[in-house]
């Protein structure tokens, strides 16, 4: 077990840096993203200093086009070639039998050299750092981290970048910035989520198609109903901050990110130029050049505008419950439908390249389109204005039943802004210079034996030829070592670079420029084949070791004998029964009274306080973290050493246990072994498997070399998000809402913190035995909002005995496959 001690000063209230930094705003990062080749090009030559994108595996947005390995390596090569940096989101989830898929994509990243890898799975951050360090690792905004001990972690582990949470104020990443060393990202332009990224589970709840892999569908954008009212009631607005440049550089924030691997060039191309004009305004300037950012960008249309939590929580309008979460302007209502091409009547001036979205009037989604062809009258035009009566020709995939008059037509990015076409871009890559490897020569010139020997030195490989040449004594311009340069700086293959040429004491003779020119081409020839051999070797080699360290098999017969249960509950009336419990295991909400309560009881120091865990809230703003580490402490001086982690800055809170048995809780998530081995590592000693899981997966890490080790949920209510956002609707109990399906969700304030769950609970019961069968033997039962001494309890409990089907409950993902 290894402990992490951070050095971080304990604060009351507000945050108190421990010493200020200074920010070179002319080395600020301007980040875009690239979710095609299109927005690519349009990222890097509106004036992004970095472009983030995703391959076609692995990938938080996997419904953007994103790249294959071969493109990827021309992007690096054209990004590179203009000292511009390019990172790669593998920002998802990954299961077991993808790690394997994972290894290979790694072992390519690292040779093409990408800047950085933006990453959310632990285990995929374990195999990365323990096999592949030469690539730099950045935590994704999906890691929740959002506070400093989370970023101290980091540190820690290795990370040279972390991504903060969408949810902190200015002050709170001054704080964060101000006493840690890693380079710090953040959003700056584009859509806001409801939840804290990485802490949703609402559209792998509808369908199965998890927010966590970049599949999420967007539920959070839909109508939902409240009493006799209705609303878009988690939809946000979208985040922009451009005014707030100066202020986040000040707070230490040195890469400024755009949100948008989903969205067009047109888009990307728009709000790249918008925020270069503000960040390259000359002094005297600031002003007039955010009123010119600010009108370009309104050629994006976006929804409507926030600064989100900049300025700290509730301080701006970010929910937007009276309109539908689809971006865009109104310009229109389609009032003929034929084939292909709808027609309406423009409240706005519309131009070929334009992105249009028609807006169904129910609750399905749009889908966005730039225009091609526009029509006035029949006739061909590129422009139509103000109150025109158009046509245009919409793209098969959106007409197909998804279009009917009546509906609404939306303007997305006016203006044509990039006109680059595919087909252009892909010439570019290809014409793109691919990873480098520096050669340094020696040559050596014997005029006895007439025999000319290269050496070349490439990253430690060395590689030697001797060849025969003619040599005349020199009666002027004998062999210099500049004759050699001009010849051999010409390597013939663009990823060898001649870097430097020693040639000692040559001797006075003559060599045919031919000869020369042969020697270099077949030695250039040689060592290119050689060293590409040794690059396969290596990495076969590589592979193997790792593909070892994932492939240790469990062994049933080694599983415990007997089954352990664990119950979550909020009640403090269950403090009194642990000690009728002896088979049991209890895990309570660590809070002052649950604590001043079970002081109270008592329990005694030996086996009933050790069957007692307290649960840390996965969610700990800084200004939150001195309160609750007396909390802990005061636990541990009592003798409890026993605590459930759902965030990587929990490691930091038991700093004070020495023995702690910690449990890594559901929200730190184990979806592959090498997660599991990623939090033993940091301390860990028993892991929560997701309720987000299916039964396949579930199987691999239960039969896999952590046998015993993992904890199996087998009833819970499913907490779908969290938000900072405060609740749309005040009532005393929390707030109800109904989506068109009619299902319930119930929103409830804690903390400060929105939480939303579903109506219905999660269940297992039903299939004890065959998760025994599959090698479980830790179960646990989460009866938050229920209790164990309840009637309701009871009938949980008895129903896990007799493994009985409770009615009303879900699987979730278990049998439909987590997508």
């Amino acid at each position: 077990m290894v402990f992490l001690p951070l050095d971080i000063s304990e604060t009351q209230g507000l945050y108190m840096p421990m010493k200020p930094k200074t920010q070179n705003y002319s080395k600020l990062e301007l980040l875009a993203p690239a979710g095609s080749l299109q927005s690519f090009f349009a990222a890097v030559e509106s004036g992004a200093d970095a472009v983030f994108c995703g391959l076609k595996t692995f990938s938080a947005r996997a419904k953007a086009k994103n790249f294959t390995m071969e493109e990827l390596v021309g992007l690096a090569g054209y990004a590179h070639k203009l000292n511009k940096k390019i990172y790669v989101a593998l920002n998802t989830l990954v299961k077991e039998d993808e790690l394997s898929e994972l290894i290979s994509v790694l072992s390519e990243l690292e040779y093409l050299g990408v800047d950085g890898l933006i990453i959310q799975d632990l285990g995929l951050y374990r195999v990365a750092h323990k096999y592949f360090p030469k690539i730099p690792l950045h935590a994704s905004t999906q890691m929740v981290i959002h506070n400093l001990a989370g970023v101290k972690i980091l540190e820690k582990m290795g990370f040279e970048r972390v991504v903060l949470a969408r949810e902190l104020s200015l002050a709170e990443i001054s704080y964060i910035s101000e006493n840690s060393n890693l380079e710090i990202e953040h959003f700056i332009h584009g859509a806001l989520c409801y939840s804290l990224s990485g802490h949703c589970l609402f559209s792998s709840y509808i369908d199965g198609r998890s927010g966590n892999r970049g599949r999420c569908i967007q539920p959070c954008r839909r109508r939902y109903h409240h009493d006799n009212d209705s609303g878009f009631y988690f939809s946000t607005s979208d985040l922009s901050a451009i005014e707030l440049i100066p202020n986040l550089a000040s707070a230490g924030v040195m890469s400024l990110k755009i949100e948008g691997r989903m969205k067009s060039p047109e888009y990307v191309a728009a709000v790249v130029s918008a925020y270069r004009t503000v960040i390259d305004a000359g002094p005297g300037d600031e002003k007039n050049a955010v009123k010119r950012a600010k009108e370009q960008l309104e050629t994006a249309m976006g929804r409507k505008s926030t600064s989100g939590f900049l300025h700290g929580p509730g301080s701006a309008e970010i929910l937007m419950p009276a309109r539908k979460g689809g971006i865009g302007r109104i310009i229109g209502r389609v009032e003929r439908l034929h084939g292909d091409t709808v027609s309406f009547k423009t409240s706005g001036r519309i131009q070929i390249g334009d992105r249009l979205r028609i807006q169904p009037g129910n609750d399905r989604a749009g889908q966005g389109f730039t225009v091609r062809t526009l029509f006035l009258k029949n006739k061909s035009s590129s422009v139509a204005e103000k109150d025109s009566f158009v046509s245009i020709t919409l793209p098969k995939i959106i007409t197909k039943g998804r279009v009917s008059v009546g509906d609404l037509v939306f303007m997305l990015v006016s203006g044509q802004s990039f006109t680059m076409s595919e087909e252009a871009c892909l010439r570019k890559i290809k014409t793109a210079p691919v990873p480098a490897r520096s050669i340094n020569l020696c040559i050596q010139c014997n005029e006895a034996d007439s025999i000319f020997t290269v050496m070349a030195d490439c990253n430690g490989n060395e590689v030697v030829k001797v060849y025969p040449v003619d040599m005349v004594p020199a009666n002027r311009s004998p062999l210099k070592k500049e004759t050699l340069l001009k010849i051999f700086s010409q390597t013939g293959h663009p990823e060898l670079v001649l870097e430097n040429l020693k040639a000692k004491d040559l001797p006075s003779v003559v060599i045919k420029p031919s000869r020369l020119k042969e020697i270099r081409r077949d030695f250039y020839a040689m060592l290119d084949g050689i060293l590409k051999k040794r690059h396969r070797k290596d990495a076969n080699q590589r592979l193997c070791v790792v593909q070892s360290d994932l492939c240790v098999p469990g062994n049933l017969q080694n599983k415990p004998a007997s089954s352990q249960l664990y119950i979550v509950t909020d009640q403090q009336d269950d403090l009194h029964v642990v000690k009728d419990h002896p088979d049991l295991k209890f895990i309570f909400p660590l809070r002052t009274e649950f604590l001043e309560a079970a002081l109270k009881v008592p329990l005694s120091l030996g086996e009933e306080k050790k069957r007692l865990f307290w649960d840390l809230p996965s969610v700990i703003f800084d200004d939150e973290w001195s309160n609750l580490q007396q909390l802990v402490d005061r636990a541990v001086v009592e003798g409890f050493s026993g605590f459930r982690f759902n965030n990587l800055s929990h490691f930091e809170l038991v700093r004070s246990v020495r023995d702690g048995y910690f449990i890594a809780g559901p929200w730190l998530y184990a979806l592959n072994s090498q997660a599991i081995d990623a939090i033993e590592e940091l301390g860990g000693r028993c892991f929560s498997l997701s309720i987000e899981d299916d039964r396949e997966n579930l199987s691999s890490l239960l039969q896999g070399k952590t046998l015993g080790k993992q904890l199996v949920t087998v009833y819970s209510p499913v907490d779908l998000f969290t938000s900072r956002i405060a609740l749309p609707v005040e009532e005393k109990n929390g707030v109800f809402l109904k989506n068109d399906r009619g299902e319930k969700l119930h929103l409830t304030v804690n903390r400060g913190l929105t939480i939303t769950q579903a109506d219905k609970a999660f269940s297992l019961i039903g299939l004890i035995s065959e998760l025994q069968e599959m090698g479980c033997c830790n179960f646990v039962l989460d009866l938050r909002g229920t209790g164990l001494a309840t009637p309701g309890g009871q009938e949980i409990m008895m129903a896990y005995a007799e493994d009985r089907t409770i009615p009303g409950t879900i699987l979730l993902n278990y049998e439909k496959g987590l997508i």
